[in-house]
């Protein structure tokens, strides 16, 4: 596959660098590395087990070990390499067709670092029904960087986090405003399904901490039960 001219982004995760190629001469957004992805991989590796840190309070939401996870909207790679070198080993990365040459190529010249070849699947959110199923949900974990931009996905995107997340899982979300119609109604739709949590921007690890970027996580409400909302203000 030929790539157009593009900076090649570094990501280092604990002792391995992954080494992303961008091709930003595609028609595809997916062929570029967005920063939510570098944001939620650092975040994790700040906190993921084992963690110096003596007061952890993400160490059972990081903590991979035996957890199935899907990443929604994989792009180059970044966010789900990055997870993967952190724990999360049961990961599958999907994407639209168009995106996928990218994506393999990316997990090919990071094979040398992730010792294989990460599995991956096509996986369009306008039938989600269907290639749910072929995905053998439900997942423990579904992973998703900076997939709200048009608002005609917003609804299909939704669905598909609630059909392939367990009852009891989290979604981790890296989130950045780029639309205003996609995030209202992003927003209003998970507050329906979800119960909300925003993690605190001093919680981001210092060097990637970006402003506009956030990350949260996403559980499902339980039919019955007592919830609380913590939509995002910030974005708003």
């Amino acid at each position: 596959m030929k790539f157009t001219d593009s900076p090649v982004i570094e990501l280092p995760v604990r002792t391995a660098v992954l080494s992303l190629q961008q091709d930003n001469g595609s028609l595809h957004v997916g062929t570029s590395v967005w920063p939510c992805s570098l944001v939620l991989v650092k975040f994790a590796e700040r906190w993921a087990p084992p963690s110096p840190a003596a007061q952890n309070p993400y160490a059972n939401l990081l903590d991979f070990h035996g957890k199935r996870a899907v990443e929604l909207g994989a792009g180059c790679g970044a966010a789900g390499m990055g997870l993967y070198l952190l724990g999360l080993t049961d990961l599958v990365l999907t994407d639209i067709p168009a995106v996928m040459p990218a994506l393999k190529h990316n997990l090919k010249r990071n094979k040398s670092v992730l010792g294989k070849t990460l599995k991956h699947a096509i996986v369009h959110w306008n039938k989600a029904a269907d290639q749910a199923k072929s995905l053998s949900p439900p997942y423990d974990v579904v992973v998703a960087t900076d997939v709200v931009y048009i608002e005609e996905t917003v609804g299909p995107l939704v669905s598909t986090m609630e059909a392939l997340v367990k009852d009891d899982g989290v979604v981790l979300l890296g989130y950045q405003l780029r639309s205003p119609e996609a995030h209202q109604l992003f927003w209003e739709m998970c507050e329906r399904v979800f119960v909300i949590e925003k993690v605190p921007h001093q919680d981001l690890h210092q060097d990637y901490a970006y402003e506009e970027a956030d990350v949260f996580v996403l559980r499902k409400k339980q039919k019955g039960g007592l919830t609380q909302d913590a939509a995002p203000d910030s974005a708003t």
